[in-house]
């Protein structure tokens, strides 16, 4: 892991290739906490948003943006999400978090928000609900539920 301070702070970040790298969730909870202009974009599936839950951000004064990465239930990409987004997003360096399940569609939204031209896209590692444990479930073995940080059922 590499000290960057490219967002006006030292955090710990893993790079990545496409995008400016990845983040633990405490990590992405402290850069939303110091960093008024810093947003959690979160690429689950409505269902999931529904059924899993949503990180809560109220104690910071902010929402998650809610985007689909892929649609449920095809799981087809949604081809509206980088037009959308930029079109929430007028400031290309404001520092983007991108959280999904267990980090690989957020990874690949935060590819495709660098490619069009926002210069601060972090994935959240091991996204909300983290990787499978040994009795094959997930949210106890890593991600944001794991680590403690707020969250609510809808």
């Amino acid at each position: 892991m590499a000290k960057h301070n490219n967002i006006a702070g030292t955090y710990e970040i893993t790079p990545a290739a496409g995008y400016a790298g990845d983040v633990a969730p405490a990590t992405a909870w402290k850069i939303l906490s110091e960093h008024k202009d810093a947003v959690l974009i979160d690429c689950r599936t409505r269902a999931e948003w529904n059924y899993v839950g949503l990180p809560d951000l109220e104690t910071l004064g902010k929402k998650p943006a809610l985007l689909e990465w892929q649609s449920f239930p095809t799981m087809q990409p949604n081809p509206e999400f980088v037009a959308a987004l930029s079109g929430a997003l007028s400031d290309k360096g404001a520092p983007l978090l991108f959280i999904c399940r267990s980090g690989a569609r957020s990874a690949a939204a935060a590819k495709a928000m660098t490619a069009a031209g926002y210069s601060k896209c972090l994935n959240v590692a091991d996204g909300f609900e983290g990787p499978l444990d040994a009795q094959a479930k997930r949210g106890a073995a890593g991600g944001w539920k794991a680590a403690g940080l707020p969250w609510r059922q809808t």
